[in-house]
């Protein structure tokens, strides 16, 4: 009896570990890990981010940004996720801004450097009020106080 009994107990262990095996490499293979590819725009976004703080600190220190990135002009055509979409809001901003970018680096305007630098940020965060929310923290701390 003690036999059967411990015969029984063994197989039962063995079969047990072989089943916590298969699960354990079911669970495995089934892992897919979704890394977060960002967008062109996206992309562009986070480039023209550093491009301001650099003129941000550029202006502070009393240097007059004179070259405007041409890159910036990637915004009509730059590829945006899936889920977002060139609507004519976004694209009535991204013309503005391009105009009010270009303006910072007018040299023969009458309007002082800060404030131009100002009105461009300001209408960044007033493009992102109307769709993409998350960056506006981030983008009000370009602005010169």
């Amino acid at each position: 009896m003690r036999i059967l009994i411990l015969s029984f107990c063994v197989l039962f262990f063995f079969l047990s570990c072989n089943q916590s095996e298969k699960k354990a490499e079911t669970k495995k293979e089934e892992m897919i890990y979704d890394m977060y590819q960002p967008s062109e725009m996206a992309n562009l976004m986070n480039e023209m981010y550093a491009q301001n703080l650099k003129v941000k600190e550029d202006i502070l220190n009393g240097i007059v940004p004179v070259e405007f990135p041409l890159d910036f002009l990637k915004i009509h055509s730059a590829e945006m996720s899936e889920f977002k979409s060139r609507n004519e809001t976004f694209q009535s901003f991204s013309k503005l801004f391009i105009e009010s970018e270009k303006e910072i680096f007018n040299t023969e305007s009458q309007i002082p450097l800060e404030k131009r630098f100002n009105n461009t940020i300001n209408l960044c965060i007033s493009c992102h009020q109307t769709e993409c929310t998350g960056p506006i923290p981030r983008i009000r701390k370009l602005l010169i106080k």
